[in-house]
């Protein structure tokens, strides 16, 4: 005698007493949230706010402010100092952003990440 499948509320069939197709779904998504909330977590040490960038840009935007708060050179990191201004330094974090510091004599003070585009409508004669 053969068994038949059932329509479960979800509108899947199977065998069981639940979806273990719905199941293995909200399972995932409870995975998604969690690995979401810890990513968000992440950023309440950060000195700025890093929350509207790409993955990759914040994560090596954070070794860049890591090393400068362990006393690295900012030239480590192929900065410069801006011609108007000697006293903020540009770090290319990827071919796209820039890290702005702000030299505060012993330590570099970070400002902002910014789009090249933003970097280069901010920096007069650029």
């Amino acid at each position: 005698m053969s068994r038949r499948k059932k329509i479960f509320p979800c509108g899947h069939r199977g065998y069981g007493q639940v979806c273990h197709r719905c199941a293995r779904e909200q399972v995932e998504r409870e995975q998604k949230r969690q690995q979401k909330n810890a990513w968000d977590a992440t950023f309440d040490g950060d000195p700025i706010d890093l929350r509207a960038l790409p993955k990759n840009v914040v994560v090596k935007a954070r070794e860049i402010m890591q090393g400068l708060a362990n006393q690295r050179n900012y030239r480590d990191f192929r900065g410069k100092r801006l011609r108007h201004d000697r006293f903020v330094i540009s770090i290319p974090v990827t071919r796209n952003y820039r890290l702005l510091c702000r030299d505060c004599g012993n330590f570099l003070a970070p400002e902002a990440v910014v789009s090249h585009e933003d970097y280069n409508v901010c920096k007069p004669g650029g």
